[in-house]
């Protein structure tokens, strides 16, 4: 009997990703799956979408986009026996690029076919109210979350990465980059930002932390110790020649836990914006199973 497979998209997502999901539907019906499509109406629908199918006894639900995505799915799978599956038609990819899932549809179709799983280690949040945040990939507070919390989502949608750029310069002259109180295992220090991340890999194929794992426990942190736009400059340059974490001024940490304070800063989880700090990480309660090659 086929496999069943829900898989949950985000019409909004425009009119060449629907495309791809296509190509990927007829894939998966080809090689032996029963995918089902649920279309989200608003932030925050993945989550329901997948709680709903992990309890209704769905083996495997596809996040069917990009790196938010998959953490909306994660967050509603989380605790269930449910496997996550991605198809990734996302800006980025970050996570997809981490596990080697590729992202040509016919190709992305083949992996979740396999149906072959391995252990993903989320992080939670925990924000002053109490409220928790799964995600997957990395938490970041200071100027990329500032960055993330202003970027215009219709320009992003016709310019992709791009947007990104345009959004980074115009931050670069009025950010405040006020200080991060940074708890790491019990050790403060204060930094300009902070980006907590389970993967190597950043805004795409860029490297970060080269020793960190999404399929480990823990987190790596990286910490920016300089302030101001220039300090950025240095940073953003450094970024796509690997050379990041090699920089005066950054240091890359592994951690258990990791706590970050100052009223008003903003944060971004997995690429979408988070609110503000404070915000305690640490591990979620258990792992989940994802669909790897």
């Amino acid at each position: 009997m086929p496999t069943r497979m829900l898989i949950v998209f985000n019409p909004a997502a425009g009119a060449r990703r629907r495309r791809r999901l296509f190509a990927a539907l007829d894939l998966m019906r080809g090689v032996g799956l029963r995918p089902e499509v649920a279309q989200t109406e608003r932030r925050g629908h993945a989550v329901d979408l997948a709680r709903d199918a992990a309890m209704a006894g769905i083996p495997i639900v596809v996040a069917a986009g990009g790196d938010g995505t998959i953490a909306e799915v994660a967050a509603g799978l989380a605790g269930s026996d449910s496997a996550l599956g991605v198809l990734p038609l996302g800006t980025a990819n970050v996570l997809a690029l981490e596990l080697g899932i590729p992202r040509a549809p016919a190709q992305a179709a083949a992996v979740l076919a396999m149906g072959r799983t391995a252990l993903l280690h989320p992080g939670v949040a925990r924000d002053a109210d109490g409220r928790d945040l799964l995600f997957v990939q990395m938490l970041g507070a200071g100027f990329d979350a500032a960055v993330v919390h202003n970027l215009s989502s219709p320009l992003k949608r016709v310019v992709g990465k791009g947007a990104y750029v345009w959004q980074t310069l115009r931050e670069m002259p009025r950010y405040g980059f006020a200080p991060i109180r940074v708890v790491i295992d019990g050790r403060a220090e204060d930094v300009a930002s902070v980006i907590v991340t389970k993967g190597r890999l950043y805004a795409g194929r860029f490297l970060l932390a080269p020793g960190a794992d999404p399929l480990l426990p823990g987190f790596h942190v990286a910490l920016f110790r300089d302030a101001g736009a220039l300090a950025a400059m240095r940073y953003g340059a450094a970024l796509p020649l690997g050379l990041l974490a090699r920089l005066k001024g950054v240091e890359i940490r592994r951690a258990a836990s990791v706590q970050l304070d100052g009223a008003g800063i903003p944060a971004q989880a997995d690429g979408d914006a988070a609110g503000c700090l404070p915000v305690r990480l640490g591990p979620a309660p258990r792992p989940m199973r994802i669909v790897v090659p």
